[in-house]
């Protein structure tokens, strides 16, 4: 499972990347929708920030 952390920019890069449109714009940083993720990871190698992380 990924999550994105509190040192999420809000830059949108991920959600971009995402190939599953799991990834949204939440309240203060981008959000995961565990549901619609299959974890392939693409999202964590364009994160400028290093926010998104595997729990």
């Amino acid at each position: 499972m990924y999550v994105i952390t509190d040192e999420c920019v809000s830059c949108g890069t991920c959600a971009e990347e995402c190939p599953e449109d799991a990834i949204s714009e939440g309240d203060d940083i981008y959000v995961i929708d565990q549901e619609k993720c299959v974890e392939c990871g693409s999202c964590v190698e364009v994160c400028p920030s290093d926010a998104i992380i595997e729990k």
